[in-house]
């Protein structure tokens, strides 16, 4: 019996031994070994891909508009009758106010003649507003009028003032402040028949005689003020 076991054991044994001769042969000779001998080991995590399990892509999203920037036109003047609307606005001038002929020709004159005719609504209606007033004193230092300056509509005296009396209320001397005059002048215009008084600061009060007519001249001959009365 033992002759038999040992028999049937060493046949097996060559039989492993030349398959694993084999195997290395081959190997050496760069032939694919069989799947039963390669490395197996394969990494412990993998993915598999089922049918139909895909992930479907994330949707694209555009990325925003900027914001967008709305010109607002500028404000317009309102639109002048006769005017181009594409161009610049037509500028009126107010109206010049209609003077009396005799007014424009000597504003002061023409006050003169309506010297105890006059009250102050009648100036206003021809000079409109006044830009100052002061009362009035007599010789014996108390008020009797009122003084109201206007400025000259004709522009030929830079101003003018008129005096109304406190009782009555009518116009009563008028004064008057040119723009550039001289005594020389006056004198050329209206002759010497003067009367005249010293006044403060150096300066000269001429009195006509023959006419209704006061002049103020300061220390260097110009005229301050015309009484006109």
């Amino acid at each position: 019996m033992k002759w038999f076991a040992i028999a049937f054991v060493l046949p097996a044994i060559q039989v492993a031994a030349q398959d694993n001769a084999r195997a290395d042969r081959l190997a050496g000779e760069g032939s694919i070994r069989p799947p039963v001998l390669r490395n197996v080991d394969l990494n412990d995590s993998f993915v598999v891909t089922l049918p139909g399990s895909s992930v479907p892509a994330a949707p694209k999203i555009p990325p925003p508009e900027p914001p967008r920037v709305i010109a607002l036109a500028p404000d317009r003047p309102a639109a002048v009758p006769g005017a181009d609307p594409d161009h610049r606005p037509v500028l009126r001038r107010a109206p010049r106010p209609v003077l009396p002929a005799e007014f424009e020709k000597d504003s002061a004159a023409f006050c003169q003649k309506l010297i105890g005719a006059w009250t102050e609504p009648d100036a206003y209606n021809l000079f409109g507003e006044p830009l100052r007033s002061r009362p009035a004193f007599g010789d014996e230092g108390t008020e009797n009028g009122r003084v109201v300056a206007y400025a000259d509509p004709t522009g030929r005296y830079r101003e003018l003032e008129l005096d109304f009396a406190k009782d009555t209320g009518a116009l009563r001397t008028v004064f008057v402040y040119p723009w550039k005059l001289t005594w020389d002048q006056c004198r050329r215009q209206w002759g010497g028949n003067v009367q005249y008084t010293s006044a403060n600061k150096g300066r000269r009060f001429y009195s006509y005689v023959d006419r209704r007519l006061d002049v103020l001249v300061d220390p260097g001959g110009s005229v301050i003020s015309l009484g006109l009365y």
